[in-house]
């Protein structure tokens, strides 16, 4: 038979296995909406570009509009600037997003590594140089130093660009 002593001993090791079990519990479930939270940041990004991808892809207009303001902005026409420019905006929009996530760790590295690369690809060409030089709202600083840190040192693997021109030149039928 347990003495009243002996009882209050046993409830406090009980009490403690809970407060164990509920601290694991709590942990786990953190590390899941941490997961979840890295997927949703990730999907939400993706959708933006996917959106404006889809646009380009179907709208010969617009796609033909894009790839001379990549190009050369000055070629365009006021409206088709207007047009670029919002363009432009929906893509450094979605990289920004992407940016901040990877500072805070909402996506995974190797996830900002691929998405930096292609920042990187596009600010090697010079219409886009020339809109991120004159666009009229500014992007947060964190991201505008980053953006103008890539533009300085040039990381873009030119031969990369030259094959897309190349491969966009050459008809393939």
């Amino acid at each position: 038979m347990m003495n009243l002593e002996s009882l209050a001993n046993l409830g406090e090791v009980i009490g403690a296995v809970a407060v164990v079990v509920s601290l694991i519990y709590l942990a786990v479930q953190i590390r899941q909406s941490t997961e979840s939270q890295r997927t949703e940041n990730y999907a939400r990004a993706l959708d933006r570009l996917s959106a404006m991808q889809s646009l380009l892809s179907q709208d010969d207009e617009l796609s033909q509009l894009f790839a001379k303001g990549v190009h050369d902005v000055s070629v365009l026409a006021p409206q088709e600037r207007i047009q670029f420019t919002w363009s432009m905006y929906e893509a450094f929009g979605a990289f920004e997003f992407l940016f901040h996530a990877a500072q805070s760790r909402s996506v995974p590295e190797e996830v900002w590594d691929r998405w930096s690369s292609a920042v990187a690809w596009w600010l090697a060409f010079a219409g886009v140089r020339t809109w991120w030089a004159n666009r009229p709202i500014s992007f947060t600083k964190s991201f505008t130093a980053y953006v103008d840190a890539t533009i300085a040192n040039n990381p873009t693997d030119e031969d990369a660009v030259q094959r897309w021109m190349n491969y966009v030149a050459t008809s393939h039928s």
